[in-house]
């Protein structure tokens, strides 16, 4: 990779971390999308900094997702039905005593029906994967400095 000079490289980092907040913020708001932010935060930072992408990258909870996706261009078939079914939760319930307008309603409906396509049309991790996703995890792991020890 090209070095960055330094500015370039902190406007990575920010851009980075805001995608991180956005991506994080999704996990709540299902109109908001998670994967995008974090992927493009990960991208932002394999770009600027090698110690935030390998964070990222390592994260007990953004880790496997982010690198699945970037291996396999694939999810696990519990993340897109829990997706589903709280993109579905928060859009009836904002259908049925949020929104007073029949477009509004109708928009929503729309968009959270292209959503779910969308979802469901990504392709599903398969046992194989997720097999040859531990193993790599496995290796990634042992090949990490150990902590030091405090006395």
């Amino acid at each position: 990779m090209t070095p960055v000079s330094p500015f370039k490289r902190y406007l990575l980092i920010a851009a980075g971390i805001t995608c991180l907040v956005l991506g994080t913020l999704g996990i709540f708001i299902p109109v908001l999308p998670t994967t995008p932010f974090l992927l493009l935060a990960a991208g932002l930072f394999l770009r600027s900094s090698g110690r935030l992408y390998q964070w990222i990258t390592t994260h007990r909870v953004f880790g496997r997702f982010i690198l699945n996706y970037r291996l396999y261009h694939a999810v696990p078939r519990a993340s897109k039905i829990f997706a589903i079914i709280l993109l579905w939760l928060t859009i009836g319930s904002s259908v049925i005593w949020a929104l007073d307008s029949w477009w509004l309603r109708a928009l929503l409906l729309l968009v959270g029906a292209a959503v779910t396509v969308h979802l469901a049309r990504m392709r599903t991790l398969t046992p194989a994967m997720i097999a040859e996703s531990s193993v790599r995890d496995a290796a990634a792991r042992a090949s990490l400095p150990s902590d030091p020890v405090v006395e």
